[in-house]
């Protein structure tokens, strides 16, 4: 009996010791079958952008069966959102949730979505940008190698600053505020009277540290996320623009994905339905804890004031060699 149990042994760990390099080759074939790709972006951690990327990564691993790989590098680590597009477009990298600012460099209809006061929400946007606009958009962004995926909230911007109360246009008299490197934005504020400059965003926390500049604009969720706050004591609820996060894929890496195309569309698009339920989530809750620490003021504005200073912006933009276009999103939104 000992003979036979000893000899079964032998027969088994033979049988396996056979199979484990077939076991290994597949193994190794699966892992270099398996595609894996990259996206960048620029927010910190905990914002919605941060979150919705990596459900994305998650859903991509999940739909394509672990065939496409996704890795997620957060919080400018890839550089800022201007040399991140030039990285999708040569195909070093393969992603990005980006900044409807640096994005209109490429695309300048892009700017049309960021006139002033021109959504009151993110579901109206979503309204327009499912239409005719969006259908545009993609033409125009597929010319110069890159495929919008879909459209995340950015959300609705506000006024931060460290030397007083701005509840009107005039309270901004002789302020420098940063914005982000967009046309559109630069010229709401200098309608408003105020002095610009374009300073990177990971660089923003300490450039208000120093007094570089004495303010600048962000939806509540980037405020509160970078901490901006803890430097800029006076938040006014402007609510002067409404913007995007483009979600985009290169199309080099369109290529490379051959069948599994769709999946990744549809986990784009899931995502981004998280990342829209997550920044309207995210600024009620960051507005109620702004309201409640006593180490900021919340300052509400004459909102009627700030739309009729800035009035002259979307009349500029419509004599631009696309100003069409720029009416037809103004329009689109109107109605």
């Amino acid at each position: 009996m000992s003979l036979q149990i000893n000899r079964r042994f032998f027969l088994a760990s033979a049988a396996a010791a056979l199979a484990a390099p077939a076991l290994v080759l597949s193994s190794r074939s699966a892992s270099a079958a398996a595609t894996t790709l990259t996206l960048g972006h620029g927010a910190a951690p905990g914002n919605p952008r941060t979150v919705a990327a990596d459900k994305f990564a998650q859903l991509v691993k999940e739909k394509t069966e672990g065939r496409i790989q996704i890795n997620v590098a957060g919080a400018e680590t890839l550089g800022s959102d201007s040399a991140m597009l030039t990285s999708l477009r040569t195909g070093a990298l393969d992603f990005t949730a980006n900044s409807q600012g640096a994005t209109s460099a490429i695309v300048p209809e892009l700017n049309a979505l960021g006139l002033p006061f021109l959504f009151k929400n993110t579901d109206r946007a979503m309204v327009v940008l499912n239409g005719p606009v969006g259908e545009e958009l993609n033409k125009r962004f597929e010319a110069v190698g890159v495929v919008p995926l879909d459209w995340w909230d950015n959300g609705i911007r506000h006024l931060t600053n460290s030397k007083r109360k701005v509840a009107a246009p005039s309270d901004l008299a002789g302020m420098k505020i940063r914005t982000p490197a967009d046309p559109m934005t630069i010229d709401i504020f200098q309608a408003l009277g105020a002095g610009t400059e374009q300073i990177a965003f990971g660089e923003l926390y300490i450039a208000l540290q120093q007094g570089v500049v004495d303010g600048q604009e962000n939806p509540l969720a980037n405020i509160e996320s970078s901490k901006l706050h803890e430097v800029n004591k006076y938040i006014s609820l402007t609510a002067h623009k409404w913007e995007s996060t483009p979600f985009l894929m290169s199309k080099i890496a369109q290529a490379r994905l051959g069948g599994d195309l769709e999946a990744v569309k549809a986990a784009a698009k899931e995502a981004g339905d998280l990342q829209r339920k997550l920044s309207s989530q995210k600024a009620a809750e960051v507005l109620a804890n702004f309201k409640k620490n006593s180490a900021v003021e919340v300052v509400e504005v004459d909102h009627g004031a700030f739309a009729k200073a800035t009035a002259s912006v979307a009349d500029t933009w419509k004599k631009k060699p696309f100003g069409d276009f720029v009416a037809q999103v103004e329009a689109a939104a109107r109605g």
